[in-house]
C-alpha cells in the first residue's frame, strides 16, 4: 500500500500525526504503514508480524479510531501500541509518537569534567590478532571500537570509541523503550515479575541493536561494551531477576551473591552473542559494579568521572532522574544514598510533562503582564513540559506570586494555563507531583552531607549530574528548593557523568579496576530507615530555598 506524504494536518478526513508529522491514510491502513509514507522510521526486527514487539507508538488522540489490541499486544496497557497490529477503523485525527523521537537533550556530553586516565583499553592488537586482556579474540582487520552505554530509566545514551586512539567516534541516544512497562523502577519489576519472556530487555536490546547499526562503523568491529545504570536497569539489560531489588532489603541479586561469598564482584560479565547484540559474537559485554541496594552502576560511575575517588576536596554528587543517586565524600571517605524521586522531572506523572525530546518546552518566563514566553526544544510546536521547564515554571509562580510556597496557586485556581493554544497547563495536582519529587532529592542530599559530618552550607562543592540536571536554570532550582541555596562558585553542571565514567572504565583498564576496589569501600546510608527521612522530606516539599543553615 502507498501513502502520499504530507507536511500539515489535512483539515478534512482521516490523518495520521505521527512524531509530529502528518499523512493522509486510509482505513485499513495499519498505523506501522503510515509510519512508513510520511517518512517516520519505526523500529522494527521482525517486519511487520508482530513478533518482535519493537514497533511501539504511544497514542495520544484518537485510539478509539484503531482496533482493539491484537493477542500479540496482550502485554502493554496504557496508550502504548505495536503499530503494526493497530489499524484505522474509523475516520478522523489519529496522534501518536513513536518511542524513538528526536532526543536533542539527551545528554551524551559532559561539562568541566577532565578525563585524565591514561588508555589502557581492555582490547589491543597484535598483528592480525584482536586481544581482550592479552587473550586472543580472533583474527581480523579493521579498527578497533568500543561502546560506553547509560541505560537510564529515561533515556538511553551511547558514545562509540576508537580504543587504539581513544578518540570519540560518534553517538547516539533514545528514549527508554521499556515505558511501556512504567515510568519507574518499581513499576518496572512489578512488570517483569508479572510477565514472561523478559520483554523489558528484549525491547530495550532490539532498541539498542538498531542505534549501534547507526553509528558510522561496521558493528563487528565493536569488541567490548561498558554498560551502566541503575540496579533496575542495569539487571533489566542482562536479563537478570530484578524482584529481589524491589523487596527489603532492596538488593540486586548480585549484591545478594557477593555479600554471600559466592561472587567477587557485583559486576556483570556476558558477551554480546548472547545478548543478541550487532556486535562482534566474541565481544565482552560488562555491567559495572553496583554500590549497593537501589545505588547503581551509574552512580559508581560518576564518582568515577567527576575524580570523588582521587581528589582531597569533600564533593556531593547528584544525579537528578527517576531514581536519584547521591555520593559525598573525597578519595578517603565515601557515602551514597538513592532518593526514590520518581519521574516527575521527567515527565512522569504530570499531565502536560514530556522527557526532554523535541517538542518540550525546555524554558518559561511570566512576563509583567501575566503573559507566558516559552523557549521549545527544536523551536517547533510546544507538545509538552520537560523538566527544566517545569523548574522554570515553579520558580516564575513563585518570583511572580501565583503559587506560595505550600505549592497552593493563587486566586483559588487549581491550574496554571501555560500555553492554552496548545492545551498546556500545570495543575496543583501536577505540582503535588513536583513537590513530593523535589522533597525526596532534597531530603537524600540533606542527610548524605550531615551523615558525613557536613552542613549543607559548609559543602565546598557539588556536582549536578545527568541531563536534567546539565539545561537546569540553578538560579530557578534554588529558588523553589530543588538544591541547596549555594553561591554559583560551588556548583559544577557536569553533564552525563554516568556515561563519561563509562567511557573511563571502557577506554582504561586500571580506572576500571580501581572502580572496583573503591565500591566496596562506600558506605550506603538507608533513607528508608533513617530517622529524620520524614521530617526533612516534608521541609523538602516546601518551594522555598534551604540549604544556608548549619547542622
Amino acid at each position: 500500500m502507498t501513502l502520499p506524504g504530507a507536511t500539515a494536518v489535512p483539515t478534512a478526513g482521516l490523518a495520521v500525526i505521527i512524531d509530529g508529522v502528518a499523512t493522509p491514510a486510509v482505513e485499513g491502513a495499519s498505523l506501522f504503514e503510515c509510519a512508513e509514507a510520511a517518512g517516520v522510521r519505526v523500529p522494527t526486527s521482525c517486519v511487520k508480524q508482530g513478533k518482535c514487539r519493537e514497533c511501539l507508538v504511544e497514542v495520544e488522540e484518537g485510539a478509539e479510531r484503531l482496533t482493539p489490541p491484537a493477542p500479540q499486544e496482550e502485554h502493554l496497557s496504557g496508550r502504548f501500541r505495536l503499530s503494526c497490529r493497530a489499524r484505522i477503523i474509523a475516520p478522523g485525527v489519529i496522534r501518536c509518537h513513536t518511542l524513538r523521537r528526536n532526543a536533542l537533550r539527551v545528554e551524551t556530553e559532559t561539562t568541566g569534567l577532565v578525563s585524565a586516565a591514561p588508555l589502557e583499553p581492555s582490547v589491543t592488537r597484535s598483528g592480525r590478532r584482536v586481544l581482550l586482556e592479552g587473550r586472543v579474540l580472533v583474527e581480523a582487520g579493521g579498527p578497533l571500537h568500543g561502546l560506553a552505554v547509560d541505560v537510564g530509566t529515561t533515556t538511553v545514551a551511547v558514545r562509540l570509541y576508537d580504543l587504539e586512539s581513544g578518540a570519540l567516534v560518534a553517538t547516539n541516544s533514545f528514549e527508554n523503550p521499556q515505558r511501556f512497562g512504567g515510568t519507574d523502577v518499581m513499576a518496572r519489576i512489578r512488570y517483569d515479575g508479572e510477565h514472561k519472556g523478559k520483554l523489558l530487555q528484549r525491547t530495550l536490546l532490539g532498541y539498542l541493536g538498531h542505534a549501534i547499526e547507526a553509528l558510522p562503523c561496521d558493528p563487528l568491529t565493536i569488541y567490548e561494551l561498558v554498560v551502566v545504570g541503575n540496579p533496575t536497569m542495569r539487571d533489566l539489560f542482562f536479563g537478570l531477576d530484578v524482584e529481589p531489588i524491589g523487596r527489603m532489603p532492596y538488593r540486586s541479586v548480585t549484591e545478594e551473591a557477593f555479600r554471600a561469598g559466592r561472587a567477587s564482584t557485583t559486576s556483570v560479565v556476558t558477551t554480546g552473542a548472547r545478548l543478541r547484540l550487532p556486535v562482534h559474537a566474541e565481544a565482552r559485554v560488562v555491567g559495572l559494579p553496583l554500590v549497593g541496594s537501589h545505588v547503581g552502576a551509574d552512580a559508581a560511575a560518576c564518582a568515577l568521572a567527576t575524580g570523588l575517588l582521587d581528589s582531597d576536596e569533600v564533593t556531593a554528587v547528584i544525579d537528578i532522574g527517576t531514581n536519584t543517586e547521591v555520593i559525598v565524600g573525597n578519595r578517603h571517605r565515601l557515602l551514597a544514598a538513592s532518593c526514590p524521586a520518581g519521574p516527575a522531572f521527567e515527565g512522569g506523572g504530570v499531565a502536560c510533562g514530556m522527557p526532554a525530546l523535541e517538542g518540550a518546552v525546555e524554558r518559561v518566563r511570566i512576563r509583567e503582564d501575566g503573559g507566558v514566553e516559552v523557549h521549545v526544544i527544536g523551536e517547533g510546536e510546544p507538545a509538552g513540559i520537560c523538566g527544566s521547564g517545569l523548574v522554570d515554571l515553579l520558580s516564575e509562580l513563585r518570583r511572580t506570586g501565583g503559587m506560595n510556597e505550600q505549592g497552593r496557586l493563587a486566586d483559588e485556581r487549581d491550574r496554571f494555563e501555560v500555553d492554552a493554544e496548545h492545551g498546556l497547563f500545570l495543575s496543583e495536582r501536577d505540582i503535588n507531583e513536583l513537590a513530593q519529587a523535589k522533597g525526596a532529592n532534597a531530603a537524600g542530599l540533606r542527610i548524605a552531607v550531615e551523615s558525613y559530618g557536613l552542613a549543607l552550607s559548609e559543602l565546598p562543592r557539588l556536582d549536578l549530574a545527568g541531563g536534567f540536571a546539565r539545561y537546569l536554570d540553578t538560579a530557578a532550582a534554588r529558588r523553589i528548593g530543588l538544591i541547596p541555596d549555594l553561591p554559583d562558585e560551588r556548583l559544577r553542571q557536569v553533564g552525563n557523568a554516568a556515561l563519561e565514567g563509562a567511557s573511563i572504565a571502557l577506554r582504561s583498564l586500571p580506572r576500571r579496576r580501581a572502580l572496583e576496589e573503591a565500591v566496596r569501600r562506600i558506605e550506603h546510608v538507608r533513607l528508608e530507615t533513617h530517622p529524620r527521612f520524614f521530617d526533612v522530606f516534608v521541609e523538602g516539599c516546601q518551594f522555598e530555598p534551604f540549604g544556608r543553615e548549619a547542622v
